[in-house]
């Protein structure tokens, strides 16, 4: 078990856009089972590389206590398309003891690649959505911060 230490904000590396990772390397291979360990270890519902101080693109989200959800380990993801405009209140685990209402779409379709490297596309919505989304925005250095409307700590 490989459970890495989160970076905090303000480590520049959150604000870095990620490369792709290839599936195949066996640093992604690496990589994947760092985010699963330390996101299980965590408090949090997800984690993106960038968190762990690794600028590819990748992420984990774990809302098994959702009926029908699961873990999912996305590489190389992007957004086919969205829906529904939803505020919701949102923290990090890179920003720990702030939250902010953020305004995100309700519904995402999202392309990726699972860890073995097929393709997979993605329907999610409402708390899975906005996990997913969230994470996304940490591969193009975005922060929920950046996002917020209003801040609370």
């Amino acid at each position: 078990m490989a459970v890495k230490e989160i970076v905090l904000f303000p480590d520049p590396i959150l604000k870095t856009v990620c490369e792709p990772c290839d599936p195949d390397a066996p640093e992604t291979k690496q990589l994947v089972q760092d985010l699963i360990d330390t996101v299980a270890a965590s408090p949090g519902v997800g984690l993106a590389a960038p968190q762990i101080g690794v600028a590819l693109r990748a992420f984990v989200v774990d809302v098994r206590p959702k009926p029908g959800a699961g873990l999912l380990v996305l590489l190389n993801p992007e957004v086919v398309s969205s829906s529904g405009p939803k505020t919701g209140r949102e923290g990090c685990l890179s920003i720990p003891d702030f939250t902010a209402k953020v305004r995100r779409p309700q519904e995402v379709v999202i392309r990726g690649l699972n860890p073995e490297g097929k393709s997979v596309v993605i329907h999610s919505s409402d708390f899975e959505a906005v996990c997913i989304q969230h994470e996304m925005d940490h591969l193009d250095g975005i922060l929920f911060l950046d996002r917020a409307a209003s801040l609370k700590r």
